[in-house]
Formats: C-alpha cells, structure tokens, sequence
C-alpha cells in the first residue's frame, strides 16, 4: 500500500511525469479520449475530477467530457485547480492547501519539423503502444479508473464521492475485481455543502485482460 500523504493534492512542480489520459467510453467496449501529460496519479487526478463534476460542470458529464476531452486541440500538459471553481471554499482549501496553478494544454509544442503539433487522442486501441500509465474513463455513474499496468478495465468512483477521499496512487491496487482502494476516508471534516462519499462499485463493461 502506498504511504499515506498528510498534505494536500500532489505538487504538480515536484511530481514526476506519470502519463495518463482522459477518456469517454464509445459504443461497445471502447473509449476514445485525451493524453494528460504530468501526475497522472488517481490522489492527483480523482480529486479534481470529482470536485469538478460535482461544482464546475453542475454534475452534468457530458458538460465536463466536451471540456476536458473535445475542446483541446493537442492535449493537457496538466490538469489545475481550476477544476475547482464554484466548489465551497472549504473543500478547496482542503485539497489544494491554499495553492493554486492552471490546467494547462499543449497547445505550443515545437515539433522537430516545425510541423503543426497532431492532437494526442488515445483510444482502447493505442492506449498500449501509446505507453500510458493509467486511465480515466467519465461514465455516466462515475470515472472508471484503469491502471494499464495490470489491467484494461478498472473499478468505478461513484460520482457522489467526497473529493477529500485520499486514495492510493500502487498501481497493482487498482483491481477491477475489487473497490477502489482508499487510504483514507477523508482529508477533513467535510463541509455540509459537500456530498457524502458513495461506495466505490465495480464497471466491467469489457472483458478483464490481464497484462
């Protein structure tokens, strides 16, 4: 089990490139999606993406899948807190400890030729090849997380999860057959406007696979 963190989200500076991608399922077994270049890592990537479907996007995932998947040309080079708008300043200041940074895309890479930089889609077809790390997929219930590692599925958070949740970031505990693996129910107390945390369920739409 990975160590459990007593500070807020990961320091996206200090963190090192962990590649995941963002993704909505397709028809059938599939997902298509985009590449998040820095901390990838479910205590960094959770957190942002619950307190953003849950505040920022008024709970409307479609909304939130446009933004984070459709309207980027390249892909992100991050994901930031503001992610977070519109969530109560309690919660925010739980998960960022007063700090704040941008999402930011790749939007300004210099290709070797000079040539336009190509959007860095990722799809259930070219997530191996593409060497990504973990996988975050926005269902209609709540984010499948896949650690590519072990597995091409992943169990599901509930989108009512409570953001504070700190989860664990060892890849080998991310088993479709189980819940989400947590650390800790909570960073805080959290505030009343702030919906209880659901239990995590599994989602096996596609056949577990083993690496």
């Amino acid at each position: 089990m990975a160590a459990e963190r007593s500070s807020p989200l990961p320091d996206p500076e200090k963190s090192l490139s962990t590649r995941s991608f963002i993704a909505r399922p397709t028809d059938g077994t599939g997902y298509s999606g985009i590449h998040v270049q820095l901390d990838g890592l479910p205590s960094h990537h959770l957190p942002l993406l619950l307190a953003a479907y849950q505040y920022k996007f008024g709970r409307d995932v479609e909304a939130m899948s446009r933004h984070l998947i459709d309207d980027v040309a390249v892909g992100w080079h991050e994901l930031g807190t503001d992610l977070l708008d519109d969530a109560p300043p309690a919660l925010v200041a739980a998960l960022t400890g007063g700090e704040q940074w941008p999402s930011r895309t790749l939007d300004h890479l210099i290709t070797p030729d000079g040539s336009p930089p190509v959007r860095m889609s990722v799809t259930a077809y070219t997530a191996d090849e593409q060497d990504m790390q973990w996988g975050y997929i926005l269902h209609k219930e709540g984010v499948e997380v896949i650690s590519l590692l072990h597995e091409d599925i992943g169990p599901v958070v509930g989108w009512a999860t409570d953001p504070r949740t700190v989860f664990n970031d060892h890849p080998a505990a991310w088993s479709s057959l189980d819940p989400a693996p947590t650390i800790r129910a909570s960073r805080s107390t959290p505030p009343r406007s702030a919906p209880a945390t659901a239990p995590a369920k599994a989602h096996a739409p596609r056949p577990a696979t083993r690496r």
